[in-house]
């Protein structure tokens, strides 16, 4: 392995928007989030993210091969759905700093890319500066789903050790399609927080 990871913006972000997509749709058909995605949802997606002006994604290669990657951008920048428990809440939105996905392959877990991904978007937050918390979201699955993976751990204990924290009742509402549903439908999406200083 010959891993690099780099913090882009702007155009030189816009250029691996396909690299993203197809990891997106590769490593999130799997749980928890059984995500069925479609290449015409994520070139818009993808595009509404690369417009925002404090967007970043944080890449990582293998040699010439994106193999990871992670977004982030400031939270009046993302959909309303998330927006709207923050505001609900009483948080000054222009104040908190959204992490959105991280994606990597199987094969490249366990070798620092996470730590990678999460320094490198809080140090674009202060860098932007303005912000007083970070923040991301997971999907919230029952424990019973028919689809869960045996043996699958849960990836608080790693987020426990960047100083995240699960806020209680800071939850969104986000839709997407299952694998092997028709039609899309509301996942709980649990808010984690984190102070920065």
């Amino acid at each position: 392995m010959n891993l690099t990871v780099d913090s882009l913006t702007g155009d030189q972000l816009k250029s691996v928007l396909p690299d993203l997509a197809r990891l997106r749709i590769a490593v999130f058909r799997a749980w928890p989030y059984l995500y069925e995605g479609s290449e015409a949802y994520e070139e818009e997606y993808l595009a509404k993210f690369a417009a925002g002006r404090g967007a970043v994604c944080i890449v990582a290669r293998d040699g010439d091969k994106v193999v990871g990657a992670s977004t982030a951008s400031p939270m009046v920048e993302t959909d309303a759905e998330f927006i709207e428990p923050f505001e609900s809440a009483g948080y000054d939105i222009s104040k908190v700093f959204y992490c959105g996905e991280s994606v990597l392959l199987k094969e490249y877990r366990g070798h620092g890319l996470g730590h990678a991904f999460f320094d490198g978007r809080e140090e674009h937050a202060r860098k932007l500066g303005g912000f007083d918390i970070s923040t991301f979201c997971r999907v919230v699955r029952p424990d019973n789903h028919p689809l869960k993976e045996p043996g699958y751990v849960p990836l608080d204990a790693f987020w426990r050790k960047r100083g995240y924290a699960p806020v209680e009742g800071l939850v969104a509402h986000y839709s997407w399609k299952d694998i092997g549903e028709d039609e899309e439908t509301s996942k709980p999406m649990q808010f984690w927080v984190k102070a920065l200083t």
